[in-house]
């Protein structure tokens, strides 16, 4: 019997633009042991074996147990193998705080998934899946910023027989949509064939209630199938095999993996999701949900899904931090709020609540986010609302970070407001490698942020035309 807490293969080596043991597989061992389980690690490893270095590690009883594996490999990307019976509420708690330890600055050290699936051949599927994917049709149960697709529709969970559409070439447009909007939405996934579909509002591990504000229909999951069922009870399957992503952004426990008829496992067995986020837990604050909108879908062609996942958690981690500093130490269990007495200077000084830190610290470690996280979905590239490049000068070990504003005045303002918690994101760019000794040399005034692997700006809000948004630092790379 091997060391459980020690890397068991370094199974395969890359091109040598790629980093050392850059892609880390991590799984139990009783999973990785099962027969029917094994393929899905195997899968993965061929899958990403031209690109990436690819390392296995087991842990026991608890996923902790690789910590220092991972801390001395820090890959840049690792991906959690887990059933659905393991993959549950502290599982996902426990791979967020484990991925804040590879190192001692507390960010998240790599971009992470959990890759999961109703049943072994389920999850087998999502690990041999490799085609990219670039999102161009979008679905919604809620407003999203048409304007940054190519072409999508979206229904209103507030407002009855809102219906708004935009056809690829031209604008979105408000028309009439179903009072019961239950199988015109399935239909987008079955017909239609949109490659994001996007929803908020109640729900539970077992359904989505479609209609916020007025009655509507249901989504419900059972053994592993999507459902739809209509205001007068009419029942009926929802398959659909394309490949796509989800942001079910302000739905409550639609992540918790609590048992077989969990809605998660619905949406990837028997609706083709790849990846996919989820609130493990009733969702009241909002910023780890929908802060998905303002990276992925409003910085089109910016970030893959998995990168726009890690960015808006930086911002949240950075955002609380700031507030709190003593938050980096409190781990709370998923569901559970800390109440926040007392606001510190840099609490008051960003404006924030004590609510806001409750929120934010309540979101923290709630969000899963499923799917193999070095496979790519990602937004088909269109007009960004300001533009950030990353240069470096090798020879000097000096590099220039500079946004370029796309839209005037407007530049760092909010594009859509719908949601909680919307707009003002930082701006957040992730390194190709790793840095260390690093030295900022010009803030210019913007209070960035300089991590090992990620840059992150405060919205600067204001946009002056004639202020230099450059910030230059030395550093040095990590081997």
């Amino acid at each position: 019997m091997p060391n459980l807490r020690m890397i068991f293969a370094l199974l395969l080596l890359s091109s040598a633009a790629a980093h050392a043991s850059d892609y880390a597989i991590v799984v139990s061992q009783s999973t990785a042991n099962d027969a029917s389980w094994k393929p899905v690690v195997e899968a993965l490893v061929a899958k990403h074996k031209a690109d990436h270095t690819c390392t296995v590690i087991t842990y026991d009883k608890s996923v902790h147990e690789a910590k220092a594996a991972l801390g001395k490999l820090h890959p840049r990307y690792a991906c959690f193998v887990a059933t659905s019976s393991e993959a549950g509420r502290q599982f996902v708690a426990d791979v967020h705080r484990l991925t804040r330890t590879f190192d001692d600055d507390p960010w998240t050290d790599c971009i992470w998934g959990i890759l999961t699936g109703f049943d072994a051949d389920n999850a087998l599927a999502i690990a041999q899946h490799a085609k990219p994917l670039t999102v161009r049709k979008v679905a919604s149960g809620t407003e999203i910023a048409l304007d940054m697709v190519p072409e999508g529709l979206w229904y209103d969970e507030l407002v009855k027989h809102k219906k708004v559409a935009k056809q690829r070439g031209g604008e979105a447009e408000q028309t009439q949509g179903p009072a019961d909007t239950t199988h015109a939405l399935a239909e987008t996934l079955t017909d239609y064939k949109a490659d994001l579909f996007v929803t908020s509002g109640h729900a539970t591990e077992r359904d989505w209630m479609i209609g916020f504000r007025y009655r509507n229909g249901f989504f419900k999951s059972k053994n592993g199938q999507m459902f739809g069922e209509t205001v007068d009870k009419q029942r009926f399957p929802i398959t659909s095999d394309n490949p796509k992503v989800y942001l079910p952004i302000g739905n409550c426990l639609m992540g918790h993996i609590d048992a077989p008829d969990a809605m998660a496992l619905a949406w990837m067995n028997s609706c083709g999701v790849k990846q996919m986020i989820g609130y493990t837990v009733p969702t009241w604050y909002g910023y780890a949900g929908w802060g998905l909108l303002d990276y992925f879908v409003e910085q089109p062609g910016r970030y893959t899904m998995a990168e726009a996942f890690i960015a808006n958690h930086h911002a949240l981690l950075h955002r609380l931090y700031t507030a709190l500093p003593q938050a980096k130490e409190m781990n709370v269990k998923p569901g559970s709020s800390v109440r926040v007495r007392s606001l510190t200077p840099a609490a008051q000084k960003m404006g924030l609540r004590a609510m806001d830190i409750t929120g934010l610290l309540h979101d923290r470690d709630v969000v899963a986010f499923y799917g193999d996280p070095a496979w790519i979905a990602r937004t088909a590239p269109g007009p960004v609302a300001y533009v950030q490049k990353l240069t470096h000068n090798k020879e000097a070990g000096t590099y220039t970070f500079t946004i370029t504003p796309k839209r005037g005045a407007d530049s760092f303002k909010p594009i859509n407001t719908n949601g909680a918690q919307r707009g003002w994101r930082p701006i957040v760019h992730l390194l190709p490698h790793r840095l260390t000794d690093i030295e900022v040399t010009n803030a210019n005034g913007l209070n960035p942020l300089v991590a090992d692997d990620f840059i992150l700006i405060p919205n600067p809000r204001q946009c002056d035309p004639k202020r230099a948004y450059v910030v230059t630092f030395k550093a040095r790379v990590v081997e």
